[in-house]
């Protein structure tokens, strides 16, 4: 008897979960949808204007072709290039110097409301980064707002690679800072007080135990970071004042200009980081609890 109804509670219990299963799907249909329409199918269409020799969307007269991928060895395309890698980089790297200086303090800190000092590392990240950086490039110049209020004259920086690199770490630190201060919340307090009573110092014990249990904040943070300033067109473009080409400064030119298939295999070459990044990622934080 028992067997019996214990076999009748799993028969049970297999139908709620097949029900819920097959309820969430039905739930999922329209997020799949639009996954779809709005990602799958541009990706498609870039990939397929790779190969065609056309002017803009014409397929009248069109063909299959590689030539196409010489543009990828043009020079202003591997100086774009090499200016995104320098300036996502050394973006990346004071991001991630100061962001876990902030996430540090604030975690080893009394402050009884952490979470609203976060709200409020957060909140310009709320408003819109062109906005943002329409902000910066007023007080970049040499009148901006608080100059003229003090009756002073300041510095032009519009144009330089100081005001692209000062807009990409304004922008991006809230990023680094979150994921970093989320592995450090994660940290087991026992964990230092072993070290401690093993006779480590306070430097020894955030080199041995601390350091490498938050690499995978630090891992996160700095992809999202990377990408975004790898891939970005605004902040050169606005803080540059047009002096200085990213890759995504090529890919906008050659969207808005109709060259399609040459910005399609640039967009691609981005996709591909993108998604080779995003593996990076993966292999550090599988489950994905130190992204944002």
């Amino acid at each position: 008897m028992q067997d019996n109804s214990k076999r009748v509670k799993a028969i049970k219990k297999m139908k709620e979960n097949t029900y819920q299963t097959h309820h969430l799907d039905r739930l999922a249909k329209p997020y799949f949808i639009w996954l779809l329409i709005f990602a799958v199918l541009p990706m498609l269409i870039l990939f397929v204007l790779m190969f065609l020799d056309t002017e803009g969307l014409k397929l009248a007269g069109c063909h299959f072709t590689f030539s196409n991928f010489s543009s990828l060895l043009e020079k202003s395309v591997i100086m774009a290039f090499l200016n995104s890698l320098k300036y996502s980089i050394l973006t990346t790297v004071i991001c991630l110097f100061f962001g876990y200086l902030i996430a540090y303090y604030l975690h080893r800190s009394h402050f009884k409301n952490k979470y609203l000092i976060l709200l409020l590392l957060v909140l310009p990240m709320w408003t819109n980064i062109l906005l943002r950086i329409e902000a910066l490039s007023n007080m970049f110049q040499a009148h901006n707002i608080i100059t003229n209020m003090l009756g002073i004259t300041g510095f032009n920086i519009l144009g330089t690679d100081l005001a692209i690199i000062l807009g990409m770490v304004f922008t991006y630190l809230p990023f680094v800072i979150l994921p970093i201060y989320t592995s450090l919340e994660k940290i087991d307090p026992s964990l230092e007080e072993a070290a401690l009573d093993l006779g480590m110092t306070d430097f020894k014990k955030f080199w041995t135990v601390i350091f490498p249990l938050t690499t995978s904040g630090m891992v996160s943070g700095a992809i999202m970071v990377l990408l975004p300033c790898l891939s970005g067109f605004a902040i050169p473009k606005i803080l540059g004042a047009g002096n200085i080409l990213l890759i995504g400064n090529i890919i906008e030119q050659d969207f808005s200009s109709m060259s399609y298939n040459i910005g399609s295999i640039l967009a691609v070459v981005m996709l591909i980081i993108i998604l080779g990044a995003i593996t990076i990622v993966n292999k550090f934080d599988k489950e994905g609890e130190t992204l944002l």
